[in-house]
């Protein structure tokens, strides 16, 4: 069965400190849902060498057993609850995708 993956990226972040109440609730949500964090750069001393457009912007991805289930862990009332907690100042582009068998 392929896997589903979370794609986040933050095109706009007004004020980095304003993500601690969302990470706060939408850490303990994501893991209690079965996802499993590969990567979330550039903050918390990851690397990131841009290419193309050039951007650098916060990308966070995360891995799920299923697509089903990633499509459930968004569902979750708990997450619901951490999106509650997205400042305003926060531009991001989510998706939810499957993985290739």
């Amino acid at each position: 069965m392929a896997k589903g993956y979370w794609v986040s990226v933050y095109p706009a972040i007004s004020d980095p400190e304003e993500l601690t109440a969302y990470d706060k609730l939408a850490g303990p949500a994501v893991q209690a849902e079965g996802g499993r964090t590969l990567s979330r750069i550039p903050s918390r001393g990851g690397r990131v060498v841009a290419h193309e457009a050039g951007i650098t912007q916060r990308v966070v991805l995360i891995e799920f057993d299923s697509f089903e289930q990633a499509v459930a862990a968004y569902e979750s009332e708990a997450y619901q609850k951490a999106l509650v907690a997205l400042p305003d100042g926060i531009e991001r582009d989510f998706r939810i995708i499957d993985g290739i068998d």
